[in-house]
């Protein structure tokens, strides 16, 4: 079938190749007198699946041709094609969307005239900059309208990895922790011991902080903060015996960790759902994150703390989710903000 290359469009005027191609598939916008216009998106698929010709002033052109043509229309041109093609071979309906998403995808067996589409894509390359704010914002679109988000990452070698995103309230079944009596603990270089028989079954066999070596129990920076802060810790210096308030211990663990404030803004947040909320770091991770006795399950969750404004470039990302599918968790982004903190799924997905 042949289609004349008009502007950054392709026309199919016979009406009767019109409709097969449209008619299978559901390519391009039907026009009065029943021609068809394509964009250069679809015209180029059709043309590399071999059921299209394109002529533009009595010449063919290839599919090199309108690559070219179509970047200089639209820079990114062929990341969008790469994820449109894959798609389109994967069987769906793929029309494009509205900036900053690029495509809506329908479910197999539907159509764009009966059916609403399933995901709102966004194509991406690697090479580029995971915003999560953009990314939030996005997201939030979709949602509006009930659509799914699907984020798809095309590498250098020309594969595409899909994520599925997806804002989420995890929640736990651990009481609230309430301090009773005020617990001595002994403030060390980077931790916190607590060497009370009562202090440590309280803490460690009741709530789960800290982990026991023989009969002391050693709290981590962020646990000694959060139970200072809620009055649980009678603290003094190991070294003076001097009395630690909970501002100083608060001072002293920035000064080791410089972004100390916004783990203890999603620590706090995350042990108030009812989470028990142990270290991530053998997972590249802030936390792990259990909805019950982690003597008696796995943890659920990884969770990595970032700030409101978070960028990252997208190996970073990958890593981080890749690692948690490797060992069955949900990798979560807290980010944190002024007065809350929002939780993120990134989820690699296969359409």
């Amino acid at each position: 079938m042949t289609g004349v290359l008009k502007a950054s469009e392709v026309l199919i005027s016979d009406p009767v190749e019109a409709s097969q191609i449209h008619n299978k598939g559901y390519y391009g916008v039907p026009q009065s007198g029943g021609s068809l216009r394509l964009s250069l998106m679809e015209a180029t698929y059709l043309v590399d699946s071999g059921r299209l010709e394109v002529e533009s002033r009595g010449k063919s052109l290839e599919t090199g041709d309108l690559m070219k043509l179509a970047h200089k229309a639209s820079e990114g041109f062929e990341i969008q094609y790469l994820v449109y093609r894959e798609l389109r071979q994967r069987g769906y309906i793929v029309k494009l969307g509205q900036p900053p998403l690029d495509f809506r995808v329908f479910p197999r067996g539907g159509s764009p005239n009966k059916t609403p589409s399933k995901w709102w894509v966004a194509a991406i390359s690697e090479r580029s900059t995971f915003d999560l704010g953009d990314m939030l914002d996005n997201l939030d679109r979709a949602s509006e309208i009930r659509k799914k988000l699907l984020l798809a990452v095309v590498d250098e070698e020309s594969d595409v990895t899909y994520y599925e995103v997806k804002r989420i309230s995890p929640d736990g079944r651990l009481e609230v922790f309430e301090a009773e009596d005020r617990i001595e603990g002994v403030v060390m270089a980077d931790r916190v011991i607590v060497t009370d028989e009562e202090g440590v079954s309280m803490l460690r066999h009741e709530h789960h902080f800290g982990k026991q070596i023989g009969q002391i129990l050693q709290l981590s920076l962020l646990e000694a903060v959060f139970l200072a802060e809620l009055k649980a810790l009678k603290l003094r210096d190991g070294r003076t015996n001097r009395p630690v308030g909970f501002e100083t211990l608060k001072k002293r663990a920035k000064k080791l960790q410089p972004d100390f404030g916004i783990r203890l803004s999603a620590f706090k947040d995350l042990k108030g759902k009812g989470l028990i909320v142990k270290t991530g770091f053998k997972y590249g991770s802030h936390f792990r994150a259990y909805e019950s006795d982690p003597g008696q399950s796995h943890a659920k969750y990884l969770v990595h703390a970032v700030p409101k404004h978070y960028k990252a470039m997208w190996p970073e990302v990958s890593r981080a989710v890749r690692l948690a599918h490797g060992v069955r968790k949900d990798i979560l982004l807290g980010r944190v903000s002024e007065k809350k903190v929002e939780y993120v799924r990134l989820a690699r997905y296969r359409p």
